[in-house]
């Protein structure tokens, strides 16, 4: 049965380098056999229906690498998982405010987990729920981190999203 699943790529067409037009995406998804496929801004979201496979990953990452020429890791949601991201937030965004989620290929550890809660401060606040890092940043002036920070901090490598773009791919496609 096909599901309906939710791509994020990490760090395409950011500084002019990987740079991939979403038609071309969509197209090469479409190659893949993928059905209703669609692209939601530059940032490298895909919504598409898939069989599941345990190798559905790395069969895209193997396709953006072949097709593209570079490596680019995928960050895979179902559809279902993604309008739970969104409704289960730990926080409120107000005013000013930018709720960043960090989406994981695994849950992170107890150590990890630890050393991104340490670097919530009066500016940036951190919370982690499954294999998401929410992060709200009060003052965008005034914080000092982002997305390599925290990667940093997890040990491991993430693709992050503003609340409001995770918040559009559940209202147009969910």
């Amino acid at each position: 049965m096909s599901k309906r699943t939710v791509a994020f790529l990490r760090a395409i067409n950011v500084g002019g380098t990987k740079i991939i037009k979403m038609e071309d995406l969509r197209r090469m998804f479409e190659a893949l056999g993928f059905a209703n496929v669609a692209t939601y801004i530059q940032s490298g979201n895909v919504i598409f229906e898939a069989l599941e496979a345990d190798d559905l990953r790395e069969r895209i990452e193997g396709q953006i690498q072949q097709t593209f020429g570079f490596e680019v890791e995928v960050f895979l949601r179902s559809m279902d998982e993604v309008r739970t991201i969104v409704k289960k937030s730990p926080f409120g965004q107000q005013g000013e405010e930018t709720l960043f989620i960090h989406l994981l290929q695994a849950a992170p550890s107890v150590k990890s987990r630890q050393a991104v809660l340490a670097l919530s401060t009066q500016t940036d606040e951190f919370a982690v729920q499954g294999r998401e890092v929410y992060w709200l940043r009060r003052d965008r002036d005034k914080s000092p981190f982002n997305n390599n920070m925290i990667e940093k901090a997890l040990g491991t490598s993430a693709t992050a999203r503003n609340l409001n773009t995770m918040t559009k791919i559940v209202e147009k496609y969910g």
